[in-house]
């Protein structure tokens, strides 16, 4: 099916993790000009050198989506390489550390409320402000499916929380800005694995606690193929892991105009570990 997406201006946040890295490679597959924006330019300079050789363009822009000045410079960047920007992709987030609400330190609770609350509210003000103005445009926030499921919640309350946010206020604008021409959609990921351990950057979960609490990629891909448990998949209908280009097959839908149709709306990518 063509998504009609070629030639269009993407904005990536989080582009350095895992989930980054196979959205930027699905949209530059599909011929988009793609930005990357992150703390860990290093990073996303490796992840826009695998997408070389793939029809679209790549454009690393330093960003702390925390800070709305380094989220303008963004805006000013990107007009000035690219044009106005088509796709909003609000996918940096994350958890400072999983643990018990009430051992958690407030530096965190606000490490967790800045990345997944601020970072979302600033770039959304930025990018959704010219999209309403110009009169087109799509949205795709990342979401999380604890903040639908108590169960997927435990040890990272406040993270739940904060991507609880991210849906009622995608929600809210999608009703808002209905009549503008700009679509705003949520995409959950469930347990979504990079393919190689090095494929994520230092701020990465998966470099934080990540290995050490669940394994590499490279050693839950061997216990799948030994028949043996691997973290949450056991639980999901489909037996096996997720991984980036399935996020990346899901917003790619919701950023294109194959999806004119829909607004306000949550796809969890989880397997079908969770249903709605």
């Amino acid at each position: 099916m063509e998504l009609g997406l070629a030639g269009k201006t993407v904005i990536i946040t989080g582009a350095s993790g895992g989930i980054g890295r196979g959205l930027v490679q699905g949209f530059a597959q599909e011929g988009c000009k793609v930005v990357l924006a992150s703390r860990d330019a290093g990073k996303c300079e490796e992840v826009a050198a695998t997408a070389a050789d793939l029809p679209g363009e790549t454009l690393v822009v330093q960003t702390d989506v925390t800070q709305r000045d380094s989220v303008e410079a963004l805006a000013a960047r990107t007009h000035e390489a690219f044009g106005p920007v088509d796709v909003l992709v609000n996918n940096a987030g994350g958890v400072a550390y999983p643990r018990p609400f009430l051992e958690k330190p407030s530096d965190e609770l606000e490490w967790e409320l800045n990345l997944n609350v601020w970072g979302v509210v600033h770039c959304t003000h930025v990018f959704g402000g010219e999209m309403v103005e110009r009169g087109e445009g799509s949205i795709v926030n990342i979401t999380s499916n604890s903040a639908l499921v108590g169960e997927a919640g435990v040890q990272v309350a406040h993270y739940g929380g904060t991507k609880g946010y991210v849906m009622a206020f995608s929600k809210a604008l999608a009703t808002e800005w209905g009549g503008t021409g700009v679509r705003i959609n949520c995409v959950a990921p469930g347990w979504i694995v990079p393919w190689d351990t090095d494929h994520v950057g230092d701020g990465s979960f998966w470099k934080k606690y990540g290995y050490d609490f669940f394994g590499t990629p490279e050693s839950m891909a061997a216990a799948i193929e030994e028949g043996g448990a691997v973290f949450n998949v056991e639980n999901q209908p489909i037996k096996r892991i997720g991984r980036p280009e399935d996020m990346a097959n899901a917003v790619l839908f919701f950023a294109s105009e194959v999806s004119a149709h829909q607004t306000g709306q949550l796809v969890s990518v989880s397997g079908g570990a969770y249903m709605f």
